[in-house]
């Protein structure tokens, strides 16, 4: 893992004094792959409808089962992605899930990246939920929610995670909307939001770096989805039916036929180096000053609970975390948003909103 470290390193100090901007193709440029190529189905296959050739997946919720696919490689890193177009109607109760996991083969120790999407009663909103989660951390759940600026129901949406040796970044229509680095200097604001103070803080072992899986599933949340189970699914509104078209796999591809549980020890992740350099190079992966602003403003507004304000469950703020005192003001201590909100299909106002917030599982 170090001999991979140091190699990354040299070739982004390459880069550098070669004055240069190694960037590769924007996000509407990255190749999709169809579901043969990158694809198997994972369970309900009865549930799952594909396009004739191939480019478009629908995975249903009924009565009977729910269903989801997984991809036919498990990868170090890489940029994952996939456009999405969530039921409408009446949808509590309804979880649709893109994400990434070993939970398959590291049972106690999995990591897993997710995009959540939480369904709801007819005329409110999905909600979207990001997990991050490094060997079996799950008791120390790194949640966030947020209401989404569009109809998801209406058109697709497309929804990446980027995952590195040393962040993670979730982005919704190209914009990031989280960041979680491996190891940061942690940043403690004054009330202006002027002077950061702090020192190096590190996620450990809680930071996802053995080899994952992509998975796409629709299941039925009912016991926490809505309002921590308040509102059940009603299937006499379904069947559910979410789209999924866009699929990107652009990642660095554990050695086939090896034991996953050994590719994270060694060779294998220094044969990826190369490979991470090329993605963390890319225009889409560079986080620049723009980027950032717009991040900020996607949390300022869309954002219902962080955990990184939840003093309920975590007294000292996770490594990870960014805090800023004059932002803390506006979270209750539980992490959730003071503001309040329509909670209906329209786009909500350029404000902090707020929902109820329930732990996944």
């Amino acid at each position: 893992m170090a001999a991979a470290a140091v190699t990354l390193l040299l070739l982004f100090a390459s880069c550098m004094h070669a004055a240069v901007f190694c960037a590769a193709a924007p996000f509407d440029e990255v190749p999709t792959v169809t579901f043969d190529e990158g694809f198997a189905p994972l369970f309900g296959e009865s549930n799952m409808g594909r396009s004739s050739g191939g480019d478009a997946v629908s995975i249903t919720l009924d009565r009977s089962t729910g269903s989801g696919f997984i991809s036919k490689r498990y990868y170090h890193h890489g940029l994952f992605s996939a456009d999405v177009k969530l039921p409408a109607g009446h949808t509590a109760g309804v979880v649709v899930a893109f994400y990434l996991s070993n939970g398959d083969v590291f049972e106690a120790t999995h990591d897993e990246l997710d995009f959540e999407f939480l369904g709801n009663r007819a005329g409110h909103r999905w909600r979207m939920q990001t997990n991050v989660y490094g060997n079996g951390s799950t008791a120390r759940g790194r949640e966030e929610r947020y209401m989404l600026p569009f109809d998801p129901t209406a058109a697709k949406h497309r929804f990446s995670i980027l995952w590195s040796s040393s962040s993670v970044v979730f982005y919704v229509d190209g914009t990031p909307v989280r960041e979680a680095q491996r190891r940061r200097s942690r940043r403690r604001f004054t009330d202006d939001g002027m002077g950061p103070d702090g020192d190096d803080s590190d996620m450990g072992a809680d930071y996802p770096s053995k080899p994952m899986a992509v998975y796409v599933t629709i299941w039925d949340g009912s016991t926490w989805a809505t309002e921590n189970g308040k509102h059940t699914v009603d299937y006499g509104h379904g069947p559910f039916t979410a789209e999924f078209s866009g699929l990107v796999l652009r990642g660095c591809p554990a050695d086939a036929g090896a034991d996953i549980r050994q590719l994270h020890l060694g060779a294998s992740t220094q044969r990826c180096a190369t490979a991470e350099w090329e993605l963390m190079t890319a225009e889409y992966a560079v986080m620049t000053a723009q980027k950032r602003a717009a991040m900020r403003r996607f949390r300022q507004r869309q954002m219902v609970y962080t955990v990184c304000y939840d003093t309920d469950r975590y007294p000292a703020a996770l490594p990870e975390c960014e805090v800023n005192a004059a932002e803390r003001r506006m979270f209750e201590r539980w992490g959730e948003s003071k503001a309040s909100f329509r909670s209906r299909t329209t786009p909500p106002p350029p404000r902090p909103l707020a929902v109820s917030m329930m732990q996944a599982d």
